[in-house]
């Protein structure tokens, strides 16, 4: 083995970093906090660039396999006006192929599956890190992937870098039949998004200024286009997901610390998910660090984490940015000027 790495965290970008340094020949385990891993029905956007990054990391296949393309989505007013495309076209001309969808759990099944075919890979549920240090000494390299409350960037920045609140509450479910209309709605203050996740379902997801029941959501979208309303009637909110949207702000100065510990994904980076980026985002964090690592080998793992954070913390910020900025406009009370400025923005 090239040496010992522990990857705290089992989401995407946890998973991901332990199928490359698994791959570049490192001894890896895993620790994750819960006690089974999330199996929650979101769909995550996955962009043709990190596609590309899980070919690279020999999940491509398998991905491809369960996910399926985002085509036709619009804006739209509540009483269903098409306001605007979203770029999607725009991306499939310049990539050759779509942005694709998949359902979290699917993502999830098919990295472990990678994972398997290791052997080797120990993965410790339950393990709620709170000593970052005794990893530190122990390993040659450790991985924080321990998403937006991540001990292992409070161990290497303090509370100055916990995430902070937008001001935003999201929702997000599945429902058990095919909208055929997918994009998203944008009120006064509220959205809601509707995309294809697999035959027969339809992933939704809504954002309101304040929510703490089902019913107070639906009265949110009260007399707005269908099937916005069938969603929100046919679909069980027992099962629905409640979260207070949160970014990092300010952006961390690095995305590496103490030598040999690296972050990845909302650890680094947590944004607001108006960009859909966020497990993209995570995907190429993976696929770039353990690039770094490999090509670097043990000996060069200092400049293998200067290169990882070169490489990828100014991009990742940027799509935060983004991503922030774009909450911001869809969220604003000021609806007709929004409007009228998406539509001077070309097709």
């Amino acid at each position: 083995m090239t040496g010992t790495a522990v990857v705290v965290g089992a989401g995407v970008g946890g998973l991901a970093t332990a199928i490359g340094l698994r791959r570049a020949g490192w001894s890896v385990s895993i620790l994750e906090r819960r006690t089974e891993l999330e199996r929650y029905g979101t769909a995550f956007g996955i962009h043709p660039t990190a596609q590309d990054a899980l070919d690279r990391l020999a999940v491509g296949e398998d991905f491809r396999r369960l996910a399926v393309p985002y085509r036709g989505a619009r804006i739209r007013t509540p009483g269903g006006r098409v306001v605007a495309n979203l770029p999607l076209e725009r991306i499939e001309r310049k990539f050759g192929r779509p942005e694709l969808l998949i359902s979290r759990p699917y993502l999830i099944d098919a990295l472990l599956e990678q994972l398997d075919a290791f052997g080797n890979v120990p993965l410790e549920l339950g393990e709620n890190v709170s000593d970052v240090e005794s990893l530190v000494a122990g390993h040659d390299l450790v991985i924080g992937a321990d998403g937006i409350g991540s001990a292992v960037r409070a161990a290497c920045f303090g509370v100055r870098s916990a995430p902070r609140r937008v001001g935003t509450v999201a929702w997000i479910g599945i429902a058990d039949f095919e909208s055929g209309v997918y994009g998203e709605t944008w009120g006064k203050g509220q959205f809601f998004g509707m995309t294809p996740v697999e035959p027969g379902r339809t992933n939704w997801y809504a954002a309101v200024p304040e929510a703490t029941t089902a019913a107070q959501l639906c009265g949110y979208f009260e007399g707005w286009h269908e099937p916005i309303p069938r969603i929100l009637a046919e679909t069980d909110p027992a099962i629905w997901i409640r979260y207070e949207m949160r970014h990092l702000f300010p952006a961390l100065p690095t995305f590496v610390c103490k030598g040999k510990v690296a972050l990845v994904g909302d650890a680094a980076h947590a944004m607001t998910p108006n960009l859909g980026q966020g497990a993209c985002t995570a995907i190429l964090d993976a696929e770039a660090l353990t690039r770094a690592v490999a090509e670097r080998g043990p000996n060069g793992l200092t400049a293998a984490l200067r290169a990882y954070d070169s490489e990828r913390r100014r991009s990742a910020q940027r799509v935060a940015f983004g991503s922030r900025n774009l909450h911001r406009f869809m969220s604003t009370e000021h609806a007709r000027l929004r409007n009228s400025m998406i539509r001077l923005l070309p097709s």
